[in-house]
């Protein structure tokens, strides 16, 4: 009976992974809130249940719900940019192809569960995360529900326990908000004051940048392995032009309003705002590298369901550096070296190592 409460409780794991890791931006409170879950449904009169899948999607958003208001006062403190937490999407290095399961085992269910399609892929993206601070936790759990799993609005308003019309109107917001708040990206970016007016980088909404969900960057009628080897050429590209110190090259892999975020949690030296256009990327990147990235393998690999690079020293995780490509160049950078907050992707290494 015990065994058989596992295995169904496992069948919806990454579901439920997904949810919460969605809602709250961080896989290891995902993880501490499906673990929760669990605890709940090894309690719950299992017997009573219509549907285990609703019961427990009810559970986690609930408890991410909770969780979010003492996020976001954590995050108003944070020092410097806050990120996403990584969380690695491939098990293979540069193919991408096979997926990594919660623990990072190879054939296992994705933590992420399945990114066979652009709009999957952009669900998880690290510039749909950051634009989702924006949102009210209950718009951030309707439009989790709603855009990335489907969720009808019948099974939203039974989940958050409101009227279908106020589940509907939360989506509306949510929608607005997110859409808004990425083409005010793009128009300031576009602009002749974004290389001069950064986000204020202490703010929850700091990084805030067009998510390919929004701006269609991504190319959804591209397919996934076609995308995949297009960027992986430029992605390799780009390390050795960093690498050689290339600053003309670096710069013309680099889109003309492109923008480097970098989150080091104040236990690692980063740049606390955003570095704006190709030239100062290029020198940031260039000089970061000579200083500090010696003897250190940067591995092209698919992180939240697109490029990225491993910063790897010794088999440790040093960094990983999320790329938004657009057009064939680099349009956003995002670096995470907060040693907290890649735990868990290190743990997925731990199982599943990329090649180099």
């Amino acid at each position: 009976m015990a065994e058989t409460a596992v295995a169904e409780f496992e069948a919806h794991r990454a579901r439920l992974f997904g949810i919460a890791y969605r809602m709250l931006g961080s896989a290891s409170e995902a993880e501490d809130i499906v673990q929760e879950a669990y605890l709940r449904w090894e309690r719950a009169d299992r017997s009573a249940m219509l549907a285990p899948g609703p019961w427990l999607a009810k559970v986690v958003t609930n408890l991410s719900l909770n969780e979010l208001t003492s996020a976001r006062v954590r995050r108003e403190r944070y020092v410097g940019q806050w990120l996403p937490e990584p969380v690695l999407t491939a098990t293979s290095g540069a193919d991408g192809r096979a997926g990594a399961g919660v623990g990072g085992a190879a054939g296992a269910t994705p933590p992420l569960g399945p990114l066979e399609t652009a709009e999957q892929r952009d669900s998880v993206s690290f510039a749909l995360l950051v634009l989702l601070e924006r949102l009210t936790p209950p718009e951030r759990a309707v439009f989790v529900l709603r855009e990335a799993f489907a969720y009808p609005h019948r099974e939203i308003a039974e989940v958050l326990e409101v009227s279908e019309a106020n589940s509907r109107q939360l989506y509306r917001r949510a929608k607005q908000a997110v859409h808004g708040s990425a083409l005010a990206a793009r128009t300031a970016s576009a602009g002749p004051t974004a290389r001069t007016t950064p986000t204020a980088s202490a703010a929850p909404t700091a990084a805030a940048a067009p998510t390919a969900a929004v701006d269609g960057r991504s190319g959804s009628d591209q397919q996934p392995e076609r995308e995949r080897e297009r960027w992986v050429g430029l992605v390799e590209t780009f390390v050795t032009a960093a690498r050689e110190g290339d600053l003309a090259r670096l710069e013309r892999l680099l889109a003309d309003d492109v923008v480097s975020y970098a989150d080091g949690g104040g236990q690692v030296g980063t740049a606390r705002r955003p570095i704006l256009g190709p030239s100062k990327v290029a020198r940031y990147l260039a000089g970061g590298l000579t200083k500090f990235a010696a003897g250190v393998d940067l591995v092209p690999y698919e992180v939240n369901g697109g490029p990225a690079l491993l910063a790897l020293a010794e088999g440790q995780l040093l960094g990983v550096v999320s790329l938004e490509v657009a057009d064939g160049r680099i349009a956003e950078l995002r670096i995470s070296v907060n040693p907290d907050k890649l735990a868990y992707a290190a743990r997925q290494l731990a199982v599943c190592r990329p090649v180099g």
